[in-house]
């Protein structure tokens, strides 16, 4: 099934998302190509599913997962590639069933792997590798100064999975804690850095999370910058390793912080009962929650919040790009900007970052860098944890990077530099080149 272009200066459905128009040339470098389907340096290959359903499109990485084979499309733009919909086979009729329950909209899929750091490590431990570095790093701190040079180059480009067994190793060796040493001999932003990089991807986003909701008020971009748009695999380590670590579950701890309908779409999100990325993208299905999206919110005098929140949180990443694809190409109204219409706050910014994760996650996470940076004063821990969150992946930091290019016309490193300095700029700028 194939959807008909609407008139006048619209992309085609199928298009990748921010395309031109029909009939327009693409600006120079643009659009982005596409990423190598090779072992990401370092971490072990993705779950390799055995058999693929047909009308598949070509799913996103999840965070800290390389990225998958991507389609090539014209003059490129080095290290970034937009995420393609390429046309869906026929599908017999699928009954209807209610909102809530994915699973029967969209059919039963294999559930996707945690990502690097969320699950078991199943990478192979280098006893003598572990030794090295952390002798180097108590040297660089042992004595009267510190070689912060020799903290950049050892930890920036460690790991993920392998972090744990690191600081193991230097507690084995030096009977120390190399976090305690690290948060001893650095300071400020610096410190931050390093110890958002020590306590490795699990640890930093409970870490993140009780900071968003400890206190007065809650950081909803801290909020927003961890749960949103994860596997169900990854949530279920975060919630698991939280209530761990504070002894209360993050379900109380975000309804506590959160009120009225936010807090109900938090719910839906903490669940982790999104389909899995494996999950075919049934033309029909895309079609009934287009027609439910519209009549929720345009269609209608007053906004049903909780049937929106109810399919953006509980579609994958391919489902929630082919919705959005298709509604801009049936309405002519973009769905982000239908959602900015229509929602204000809280849960505007959420269901946003949704649907810019489903549609383009690298351009997601370059603009979420850009804001960190942009207007008077830089959010430097903002800053550090996206950055951190980026670097866990190389090559989806590649197509960060061409897609900020694309974006704002600059070149984000140099862009950071002009943010930052000292060793804190260092260390940034090594975890981004």
């Amino acid at each position: 099934m194939s959807y008909p272009p609407p008139p006048g200066n619209y992309p085609l459905y199928g298009a990748p998302h921010g395309a031109p128009p029909a009939g327009q040339a693409a600006p120079p470098g643009y659009p982005p190509p596409s990423s190598s389907s090779g072992q990401q340096q370092g971490y072990p290959p993705p779950q390799q599913f055995s058999q693929q359903r047909p009308g598949y499109p070509p799913q996103q990485q999840l965070y800290g997962m390389p990225p998958p084979q991507q389609q090539q499309f014209g003059q490129q733009h080095a290290g970034y590639a937009p995420q393609p919909y390429p046309q869906q086979q026929q599908f017999p009729a699928h009954p209807q069933s209610q909102y809530g329950n994915p699973q029967q909209q969209y059919g039963l899929s294999i559930p996707t792997p945690p990502s690097p750091g969320y699950g078991p490590n199943t990478m192979p431990v280098n006893d003598a590798t572990a030794a090295s570095a952390a002798d180097a790093l108590r040297k660089a701190m042992k004595g009267i100064g510190t070689d912060e040079a020799t903290l950049i180059r050892t930890l920036c480009h460690y790991p993920a999975p392998l972090i744990p067994h690191l600081k193991q190793t230097y507690q084995q060796r030096h009977k120390r804690s190399l976090e305690a040493d690290v948060a001893s001999e650095t300071r400020s932003n610096f410190e931050f850095a390093l110890l958002s990089i020590l306590r490795g991807p699990l640890q930093q986003d409970v870490f993140l999370l009780n900071k968003a909701v400890k206190g007065l008020g809650t950081n909803e971009d801290l909020l927003n910058d961890v749960l949103i748009a994860r596997s169900n695999a990854d949530l279920n380590a975060i919630k698991q390793a939280y209530q761990s670590m504070y002894h209360h579950t993050l379900e109380s701890a975000v309804r506590d912080d959160l009120s009225a309908l936010t807090e109900r779409l938090f719910s839906m999100i903490l669940s982790a009962t999104r389909q899995e990325e494996s999950a075919p993208v049934l033309p029909q299905s895309v079609d009934a929650d287009v027609e439910e999206l519209h009549r929720s919110t345009e269609g209608k005098h007053g906004t049903d919040e909780l049937k929106v929140c109810s399919i953006i949180s509980s579609r994958s990443d391919g489902q929630i790009r082919a919705i959005a694809l298709a509604y801009e190409a049936k309405y002519r109204l973009s769905l982000e900007k239908v959602l900015v219409k229509e929602f204000s706050g809280h849960m505007k910014t959420a269901l946003v970052q949704m649907v810019r994760a489903g549609s383009d996650r690298a351009m997601r996470d370059a603009i979420l860098l850009e804001d960190s940076m942009a207007g008077l004063g830089t959010k430097d821990e903002m800053l550090i944890s996206r950055v951190v969150r980026c670097h866990w992946d190389r090559q989806h930091t590649g197509q960060v990077k061409g897609a900020y290019k694309v974006k704002y016309g600059k070149d984000l490193v140099q862009r950071i530099k002009g943010e930052t300095s000292g060793d804190y700029q260092k260390i940034l700028v090594a975890m981004v080149e």
